[in-house]
């Protein structure tokens, strides 16, 4: 084993701080990374405090990672020693399911999580808030030379979880009509991609205070205040499909009203109550509300390639480890723009 050190949970305060650990040494089919940064995703703030019962501790969190290549096993020929590469939400599947064969691994009954998982041997996966990690190969995707490596690390989550869904139901068609639901770290980048393909993007959110940004800085042709009546009564039956990126309880019968027949919604949030739906809101109109989680490899690969050809990277504020614990404080607190990174290899020292 590999001496790593990285910072850690212990209990479900979710307190972090400094933890050494063992890596697993590189294989025949493995990529060792040395990880540069690592995003911070509302997934890792559930994780290590417990708030879905399965917190492992020590909990390593982290898996918007970003970082070069510093050695491949013999059977690997898709990267080499300096490369820039990424690793997103899982790390192994079991690579014979349909899921696994149609290049949906995240869809796996076996996949492994690349923090606070469980590989089939038994040993626990420790996340990229850490000073290298060793991935399968499949589980590897390129960064393109064009994108800047802090603000591409929250595409790894964040990135294919509105990219994928994007694709699969057809809401990346020039021209269409797309609604995205709530501004944060998935929203704004669903607006950033909606634009790239050439749709009519229009944010819904209920703080109206957020219209400036997603205009004039991020890009959207319009804004709906989803508190007000009037707007949305005038926006009914506009939208070819709608991105709904919010994890808190929230209406969506008004959200479905905003729909063209055929019209769908996809749901990226996981709110923690039912949310109220009536069958007849969805069969006048044959409209659709479906779920998507994050996305497959290839799709993966592919969005960072999309996003390296139109320049879409998150917008995020580059921390140091030392204040891991504050961004996760101001990120419960909803006090980030959108996305917070840890500048890893700079700032993770021993102590």
């Amino acid at each position: 084993m590999d001496p790593a050190l990285g910072w850690a949970a212990r209990d479900a305060s979710g307190v972090l701080s400094p933890f050494s650990f063992s890596r697993r040494p590189g294989g025949e089919d493995d990529v060792t990374i040395k990880i540069l940064y690592c995003g911070i995703c509302h997934t890792d703030l559930h994780i290590i405090k417990n708030d879905w019962g399965n917190a492992a501790y020590p909990v390593v969190p982290g898996h918007e990672i970003v970082g070069i290549v510093t050695g491949v096993g013999s059977n690997v020929d898709k990267f080499k020693v300096g490369e820039k590469v990424g690793v997103g939400y899982m790390v192994d599947s079991c690579l014979s399911c349909d899921s696994c064969e149609q290049d949906y691994e995240n869809y796996c009954d076996k996949v492994v999580n690349t923090s606070n998982g469980i590989f089939s041997d038994g040993t626990k996966t420790y996340g990229g808030f850490s000073d290298a990690i060793v991935v399968k190969e499949r589980f590897v995707v390129h960064i393109p030379e064009s994108l800047p490596l802090d603000k591409t690390a929250p595409l790894l989550c964040a990135g294919v979880t509105v990219y994928s869904p994007m694709k699969y139901f057809g809401l990346n068609e020039s021209g269409k009509h797309l609604g995205v639901v709530g501004l944060g770290g998935l929203g704004h980048l669903a607006v950033k991609f909606g634009k790239a393909f050439g749709m009519k993007v229009t944010v819904i959110s209920g703080s109206p205070s957020k219209e400036k940004e997603a205009i004039e800085h991020l890009g959207a042709d319009s804004f709906l205040v989803s508190r007000n009546p009037e707007q949305m009564q005038a926006a009914r039956s506009t939208m070819d499909g709608i991105i709904n990126t919010v994890s808190a309880f929230h209406p969506i019968l008004p959200l479905i009203s905003l729909l063209k027949v055929h019209g769908k919604m996809i749901m990226l949030g996981g709110p923690n109550k039912p949310l109220e739906l009536y069958s007849y809101s969805l069969i006048q109109g044959g409209k659709m509300v479906a779920g998507s989680c994050i996305g497959g490899m290839k799709d993966t690969q592919e969005m960072i390639e999309f996003a390296g050809k139109h320049n879409i990277t998150a917008e995020a504020e580059v921390v140091g480890m030392e204040y891991v614990n504050t961004a996760m404080d101001r990120l419960a607190a909803g006090d980030v723009r959108y996305r917070f990174v840890i500048d890893v290899a700079n700032t993770l020292v021993a102590t």
